[in-house]
């Protein structure tokens, strides 16, 4: 990730720990947000089912028991014989009695047949119903109880005779003789009692903390009966609420009425808005603890990682291979990775000593064998001279023997001149052998040098092998601690940092010592042309050696013969004859060794040229090896 390309090992450490604990934690609080949720989802909704459901089973209970009393009343003796008789003073005894032990009634009211009202628990009640016959005809109750049923449409609103809401329970009177309807009791029953009854339901909401809790109860048509919702408060859309239906199987008051229990939002799910914050408060501080946790081991693994990191940078820029590195007693990858690279620093301080020795002693050879390389040129000068005068006084040989030829006649005079002449050239023959002989030696001198030279290249090819081993090894090993990284994850990255520079060391000692192997290829090849051209050299050297001694015998030979001939004229021409030849062959001899001297210069060039290369060489590894201090 390129966000976290400028951070430190340490930093990196530290935000990796801390989001992968969040990473681990997040899911989990995620799972358990709703897993809570759906618990407490099917906990409110189980509640308010259970309420919703007490609610209905109260309330019909309630009005069961009412309607029951109601019908029971219908039938008390008094109540029938006063709408018989048409004496009423008992049965307003009997309802004001009847009221008084059944306080949830706000009245009860006797009528005839045609809704008049003749008897009630108040006198104020009845006197309302006076002259109202034809509105108590009219009402629905009064119409279904006319009907043996129940209908209590309308009875939300505050009935103007008892001056509040009531549920108007109305029975029919039947004759106890004849069974016929002979007027009907109505039982208005104090509507606002609910209040009580759902009282305790309320109560156990507030406990819970659940104030916005309500019950409402609503009829078939959807009105609402009753709704405990203080009606200044807005109630928000999303309200939750279960509601329980009074089913039609049994017929009573109730039928078909809903009762909902509901609640508010923020009410219901505030025990897991509690849970979110404790979630969110223990998970910040699982990331604090993440965080001082992942920094301290941060520090401990990137500590020594550290320091291995400045030892390699002042190995980079300075060459400083002085320096020395603490070898960590910790069994991890650490402790591993200090130990090898403790290894290698020793390895690169012998390896460096042995190359700095190796180029000391390059150095001294070069210039050894530059000195005898002027040597060498200086005596071959002097053998060219030499060889220029043995030319020229073969060429005065010759053209004494032709001379000789010509005067045959004046052989006498002319073998005096001869043996002059011989003598002149078995000196000068004698001299030429002599040089040569100090070619040959010079020659072998040289040979022995450049062998000694060649040992030496190979003596540094060697150390260069080593070192080339080791910056393997040291490769080898950073490949090994880049694997590891790479197997360790994001805790691995740094160890893949130091081996990447591990590597660019060692593939530099590589490279380094690539280029030093090619310098010294180079050197063993012009060593071995200048062995071959010494070889060369020597064998020319050793044949013009044969035959400037074959050129000597000869001249002394032609002397003996000069000698011995002196008085034999007509040997002579014979003797000049062979002269001649013999000189023709010490000319050729001379050219010979003339050319092979030039080819010797020719060489002996090379051989400085080569020389002067490998003095370069031997700057250049000196200047490599000077690089690095042990």
């Amino acid at each position: 990730m390129r966000l976290f390309d400028g951070l430190s090992l340490r930093t990196r450490l530290t935000v990796a720990v801390a989001l992968l604990t969040l990473g681990a934690l997040l899911p989990f609080n995620l799972l358990g947000r709703v897993f809570v949720f759906n618990n407490l989802q099917d906990q409110i909704h189980a509640t308010l089912r259970v309420e919703a459901q007490g609610l209905r089973d109260l309330v019909e209970s309630a009005l069961v028991e009412r309607e029951a009393n109601a019908r029971s009343w219908a039938e008390d003796a008094i109540l029938r014989g006063a709408l018989l008789f048409d004496t009423f003073e008992k049965s307003d005894a009997v309802l004001v009695a009847l009221e008084k032990r059944h306080p949830s009634f706000a009245g009860l009211v006797l009528f005839t047949e045609d809704g008049r009202a003749v008897s009630a628990s108040e006198e104020k009640v009845r006197r309302a119903y006076e002259g109202r016959e034809s509105e108590v005809r009219a009402s629905p109750w009064f119409k279904a109880a006319l009907n043996g049923t129940q209908d209590i449409t309308g009875f939300t609103k505050v009935d103007p005779f008892f001056e509040r809401t009531v549920l108007p329970l109305a029975v029919p009177v039947l004759s106890p003789i004849s069974g016929a309807r002979i007027g009907v009791l109505l039982a208005a029953y104090e509507w606002s009692q609910v209040g009580e009854v759902v009282a305790p339901a309320l109560e156990r909401s507030r406990a819970r903390g659940q104030k916005s809790f309500a019950l409402e109860v609503v009829d078939a048509q959807g009105t609402t009966l009753f709704d405990t919702h203080e009606q200044d408060i807005a109630r928000p859309d999303d309200v939750v609420s279960v509601e329980a239906v009074n089913a039609n199987s049994v017929r009573d008051v109730g039928d078909g009425w809903r009762f909902v229990a509901t609640v508010d939002p923020e009410d219901a799910y505030a025990p897991l808005a509690e849970a979110g914050r404790v979630a969110v408060g223990l998970t910040a501080l699982a990331l604090v603890v993440a965080g001082v946790g992942g920094f301290l081991l941060a520090r401990g693994a990137t500590g020594p990682i550290s320091r291995l990191s400045q030892v390699v940078t002042r190995v980079v820029r300075e060459g400083d291979l002085t320096q020395r590195v603490d070898v960590s007693t910790r069994r991890d990858e650490v402790g591993e990775l200090a130990s090898a690279f403790a290894l290698m620093m020793e390895h690169l301080r012998e390896s460096t000593r042995g190359l700095q020795a190796g180029t000391k002693v390059l150095g001294q050879t070069v210039s050894e064998l530059t000195a005898a390389a002027a040597q060498q040129e200086r005596t071959l000068t002097k053998q060219a001279a030499a060889l220029q005068e043995t030319q020229v006084t073969a060429q005065e040989i010759k053209q004494t023997s032709l001379m000789a030829a010509e005067r045959s006649q004046a052989v006498l005079g002319v073998t005096a001149r001869a043996r002059e002449v011989g003598q002149a050239g078995e000196a000068t023959v004698s001299a030429s052998l002599q040089g040569f002989e100090e070619l040959r030696e010079q020659v072998g001198v040289v040979a022995r040098s450049i062998a000694a030279l060649n040992e030496r290249t190979q003596q540094i090819g060697g150390i260069t092998q080593t070192v080339k081993d080791l910056a393997d090894q040291s490769n080898m090993l950073a490949l090994n601690a880049a694997i590891e990284a790479v197997r360790s994850g994001e805790h691995g990255k740094g160890f893949g940092v130091v081996a990447r520079e591990i590597r660019s060391l060692a593939d530099q000692s590589i490279s380094s010592t690539g280029r030093v192997r090619e310098i010294l290829e180079d050197i063993r090849r012009s060593i071995q042309s200048t062995v071959t051209q010494a070889e060369q050299s020597q064998g020319s050297a050793e044949t013009g050696l044969t035959q400037v001694r074959a050129s000597g015998d000869s001249l002394r030979e032609l002397t003996g013969i000069i000698q011995d001939n002196a008085s034999a004229a007509q040997q002579i021409a014979a003797a000049v004859t062979q002269q001649n030849a013999g000189v023709a062959q010490i000319f050729t001899a001379v050219t010979d060794l003339s050319r092979m001297m030039e080819e010797s210069m020719q060489g002996l060039q090379a051989a400085q040229r080569i020389t002067a290369s490998l003095r370069e060489v031997a700057a250049q590894m000196d200047t490599v090896a000077a690089t690095y201090r042990v």
